[in-house]
């Protein structure tokens, strides 16, 4: 009887010192793959104003069994190149994907706070970004273009000296209007073109710019985007044409903080893994050509 007691007393013990250490409750994450299994979703900083690549959905409609903050928006309420990637990503982790909508030279700055786990919004790679931000392999290539009001007038790049053109704020258009590109450590190969001597006008997108002129703003000229966003801007009916060739290539990532408090090595080594099967399997290619018409997944030879 008394050594059935101690075996008791032994079981109960274990229980306690199993309840004191958390025993019940799920381990801490160790890196920020791990906790965002553990929580169920992944939250991807992107833009809601940059179609094609990402922008709004009005017609979808945020279901009632998500687990994204509140404050997030779902995979129904936003579309786009870069909103199909990112639920992709999603979709490989076996988690919800979600979207934070911050400003994008928050987004560039780095210091995220741990507000949200990784950039999904066509962000050039920069060696300048490379200071504060990680970046995947690239998963598509736009080339960078002028767009001017049709009516204008000017025929080439030199016309538009003395002029203001437009930019996305923290952008590497904003960079190449201000005759910065060598900063930003683009390589020189991927500089087709330098720019004219102009006032630059920063707005907190380029998508504003376009969306600016299409209302008759009047103090800037044209504006320098992704040619893709420019070919969305014409077949949308705004009164723009664009100036000449592309004036730079820009390799595309999904970016990570390097001030993350959890390490973040794992997921950009998942994201690498990802992005490197759907180059090979052809399904960024599919998406690229959903989304604009033509495949932008393979490195420019220009």
């Amino acid at each position: 009887m008394k050594k059935l007691y101690r075996v008791f007393a032994v079981a109960v013990l274990a229980m306690l010192v199993l309840a004191a250490c958390g025993g019940g409750a799920a381990a801490k994450p160790k890196d920020l793959l791990e906790s965002i299994k553990q929580r169920g979703y992944l939250l991807v900083s992107t833009d809601p104003n940059y179609e094609p690549q990402s922008f709004l959905n009005t017609e979808g409609k945020r279901p009632d069994n998500t687990k994204c903050p509140s404050d997030a928006l779902t995979t129904a309420e936003m579309k786009g190149f870069d909103v199909d990637v990112a639920t992709a990503v999603g979709n490989d982790l076996g988690v919800e994907t979600c979207f934070a909508t911050p400003d994008w030279d928050v987004i560039t700055a780095g210091s995220w706070a741990n507000k949200w786990d990784m950039s999904v919004g066509s962000m050039t790679i920069t060696t300048a970004r490379q200071k504060v931000l990680d970046f995947s392999v690239p998963y598509y290539y736009t080339p960078a273009v002028v767009a001017i009001r049709a009516d204008s007038g000017i025929t080439d790049l030199a016309g538009l000296d003395g002029k203001a053109l437009c930019a996305g704020a923290a952008t590497t258009y904003e960079a190449w209007l201000n005759h910065d590109m060598a900063g930003l450590g683009l390589p020189p190969s991927s500089v087709y073109q330098q720019a004219p001597n102009v006032t630059v006008v920063p707005l907190p997108t380029d998508q504003e710019c376009a969306q600016a002129i299409a209302a008759g703003r009047q103090d800037f000229i044209g504006y320098v985007t992704s040619e893709t966003v420019v070919d969305a801007n014409i077949a949308a009916g705004f009164p723009v044409v664009k100036l000449g060739s592309p004036v730079y290539s820009e390799d595309l990532a999904a970016a990570f903080d390097r001030s993350s408090s959890l390490p973040t090595d794992t997921l950009k080594a998942e994201v690498d893994k990802l992005f490197t099967a759907m180059h090979s399997d052809g399904r960024l290619s599919d998406l690229s050509n959903k989304w604009f018409k033509t495949d932008l997944t393979k490195a420019p030879t220009q």
